[in-house]
C-alpha cells in the first residue's frame, strides 16, 4: 500500500481516537473507593478524595460525572441543590482501629487510647471518616481520647491508612477496606460492633452542562448489579439489601 494511500487512514484512525479518550466518564470518589472502582471499570477517569472536598469541588463546577461518596450526608446535599439526580445506596463498610504491625505504643484495643500520650491519624470533623469517628467514640464514651492524645486531623481515610502503615502514627480510625489495603504493614483491631455508626455509600448522577448522565447513569447501574456487588465485596466492602 502506498504512503499516499496510508495517509487518510492514520488520519481517519487519529480522528476516531479523540472522542474516544475525550468522552471518558469522570467519577468523584471516596478514597476509600481508590482499590474498588478502577477494578470494576478501567476506562473511567477517576478522582479520589474526602468526600465532603468532591462535595465542595462538585459545588464550584468541577467537571464530575458521577459522584459516589462514603456517606449520605455529601451526596444528599447536592441532590437537595439540584446538582445531582436521587442518590443511591451502593454499599456499607465497617470501621476499625489500624496500628502498625510493630505496634510500638503497645496498643490492644481502643481502650488502650484512654491513657493518652498516643500519636493517632484521625479523620477531620467534615469528612465521613472522620464524622462517623466520632459518633463510634461517643457511642463508647471514648471521646475524651481526642483530646488525651497527639491527633493528627486528616482531609480523607487514603491519608490516615498511610500514616500508620508507615508508621508516623500509633494508630488511627479507618474502614476494615483500608485495613485490607496496608495487609502485612499495619494490621486492624476490631471495634465493638454495638457501637459502629451505620456507614453507607451514596451514589448520585451529577447535573451540570455537558455531564455524560447516561454514561453516568450506567455506572452506576452497574455498580448496584450482580457485578458491581461481586467486586465491592471482594474488596471488603459489606452489600445494602437489594432495593
Amino acid at each position: 500500500m502506498t504512503i499516499r494511500r496510508l495517509l487518510p487512514l492514520a488520519a481517519l484512525a487519529a480522528t476516531l481516537a479523540v472522542p474516544a479518550s475525550a468522552s471518558a466518564l469522570t467519577v468523584y470518589g471516596a478514597s476509600s473507593l481508590r482499590d474498588a472502582l478502577p477494578s470494576l471499570d478501567k476506562r473511567a477517569t477517576y478522582s479520589f478524595n474526602g468526600s465532603n472536598t468532591l462535595q465542595l469541588q462538585i459545588e464550584r463546577g468541577a467537571p464530575a460525572d458521577l459522584f459516589l461518596a462514603a456517606s449520605p450526608t455529601e451526596a444528599q446535599a447536592l441532590f437537595a441543590e439540584g446538582r445531582c439526580e436521587r442518590p443511591v445506596t451502593f454499599a456499607t463498610n465497617v470501621l476499625v482501629l489500624l496500628v502498625p504491625n510493630a505496634n510500638p505504643a503497645g496498643i490492644t484495643s481502643v481502650y488502650s487510647l484512654r491513657g493518652g500520650g498516643k500519636k493517632l491519624a484521625v479523620g477531620a470533623a467534615g469528612v465521613p471518616i472522620g464524622a462517623y469517628t466520632r459518633s463510634l467514640l461517643k457511642r463508647l464514651r471514648l471521646s475524651s481520647v481526642l483530646t488525651r492524645n497527639t491527633i493528627s486531623l486528616e482531609s480523607n481515610v487514603a491519608n490516615i491508612t498511610a500514616k500508620v502503615a508507615l508508621g508516623s502514627a500509633d494508630a488511627g480510625f479507618v474502614y476494615t477496606t483500608d485495613a485490607r489495603s496496608v495487609a502485612g504493614r499495619a494490621k486492624a483491631i476490631r471495634l465493638p460492633t454495638w457501637a459502629q455508626p451505620p456507614v453507607r455509600y451514596q451514589g448520585c448522577v451529577v447535573k451540570r452542562s455537558g455531564a455524560d448522565s447516561a454514561g453516568a447513569a450506567a455506572y452506576l447501574e452497574r455498580l448496584v448489579s450482580g457485578e458491581g456487588r461481586t467486586v465491592l465485596k471482594q474488596y471488603g466492602f459489606g452489600l445494602p439489601p437489594r432495593g
